[in-house]
């Protein structure tokens, strides 16, 4: 028998707010952080518009001594870290802190330091770079100043999987501590991709909106990029119990797959596998999801194709579920996209709303689902799916369920 494996605490950081509890109430009210793109007034940028952190300043979280080993992208891991460990109440004395894993995703890694080091090799024609550039770099750096922080010394590592990242993280501390390998981990992604480099790259693909976003909306224009950090902290079950934790949701189960196809195109067979998996894994019929958090890029190819792949795997009961994409109103933050939905999910499942999909105007005749249009539904929710699905074919979808 696996071990039940549950949420007791959550972290976040993105352009909604600088915590988990200000990104629900975003995300509840439908209230978009999509603004015009800031700090890169001296470019000709074809990009209008993004979800940035806006208001933060590093020294407040961090001191003098630590911000020179941080890229922006650390630096949201360890804020979004703190507040999910301080909700959980966990203390890691030395023998959790051996059984406590430390599993956190990035699609893109340290960009700010990257596009730092490309300036100064390339553009000012300085051959010596900063001696901490790999450090700040490197996709794992999240990972190991997370478990850095707070002493964990189980199981550490980074995920990458483009926007399928922090579902995997999930997935991946989720078998931890269900195997037995923890009793508790550290799960989640981060993302600080709006740097010049990152966005003249998204420009180049033209799936970028110039207004915001609109999932699943017949005038959707495109993604619109976000940033920002979530994590959670999952124990077994009665681990949480012994030590009278309060309980958030049951994460119970999860599902993966790779379409094997187009390294771009999305693929609604490949998408359905993942989600019948997750069903699967959580023992969950299709009627009782009553909420999915869509992937909802609001890009011509992902909105139909994911619509289709709900249709496959939930059948008869597409017809009823609720779905709602919230990257209309944080944008798409990447790597750490599901790791800020994994908020809505909570949000849902606790307080019995199902978070809209904002800026919507007409339907798209290919989106034939509930999609909550603008307005917030109070309804009871016992299950709720969060899915991800990146580019390379990567699909990772998540279960929830109410708290035992």
């Amino acid at each position: 028998m696996s071990r039940r494996v549950v949420i007791t605490g959550v972290g976040a950081i993105c352009a909604l707010g600088h915590d988990a509890r200000t990104l629900w109430n975003g995300m509840r009210e439908g209230q978009s952080a999509i603004a015009p793109l800031a700090g890169f007034e001296d470019q000709a940028m074809r990009v209008k518009v993004a979800a940035q952190v806006r208001d933060y300043d590093p020294a407040q979280y961090f001191d003098a001594k630590k911000r020179p080993l941080l890229d922006r992208v650390s630096q949201f891991a360890l804020i979004a870290a703190r507040e999910a460990v301080a909700q959980s109440g966990l203390t890691f004395d030395p023998q959790l802190a051996t059984r406590t894993a430390c599993v956190i995703g990035t699609g893109v890694g340290g960009e700010v330091a990257h596009d730092d080091a490309s300036k100064r090799l390339y553009a000012e024609g300085n051959p010596r770079l900063h001696p901490l550039t790999v450090v700040r770099i490197m996709p794992s750096a999240p990972a190991s100043h997370v478990s850095i922080e707070f002493g964990i010394t189980g199981p550490t590592f980074g995920i990458t999987s483009a926007c399928a990242t922090s579902n995997h993280a999930f997935a991946q501390a989720l078998a931890l501590v269900r195997s037995g390998m923890a009793d508790a981990a550290l799960a989640g992604g981060t993302e600080a991709c709006i740097t010049l480099g990152t966005l003249r790259a998204w420009e180049a693909m033209r799936i970028l909106a110039d207004d915001t976003c609109r999932p699943f909306c017949r005038q959707r224009r495109g993604l619109v990029l976000g940033e920002g950090a979530g994590v959670v902290v999952l124990e077994e079950l009665e681990h949480a119990r012994a030590r009278g934790a309060e309980i958030l949701a049951e994460l119970a189960g999860a599902g993966m797959s790779a379409d094997a196809g187009d390294i771009v195109m999305p693929s609604p067979t490949g998408a359905a596998s993942a989600i019948s998996a997750a069903l699967k894994d959580a023992h969950l019929n299709p009627g009782e999801v009553d909420y999915i958090n869509a992937h909802g890029t609001a890009t011509p190819a992902n909105d139909p194709t994911e619509t289709k792949a709900i249709h496959l795997a939930l059948g008869d009961a597409a017809r009823t579920v609720a779905v709602s994409s919230t990257k209309a109103v944080h944008g798409h933050a990447l790597g750490a996209a599901g790791a800020l939905e994994i908020v809505a999910a909570l949000g849902a499942l606790r307080e019995g709303v199902i978070p809209p999909t904002a800026n919507f105007l007409d339907p798209d005749p290919e989106c034939d689902l509930d999609y909550v249009p603008n307005v917030a539904r109070e309804t009871p929710v016992r299950a709720v799916l969060s899915n991800a699905f990146a580019f390379g074919g990567l699909n990772a979808v998540v279960a929830l369920t109410r708290a035992p």
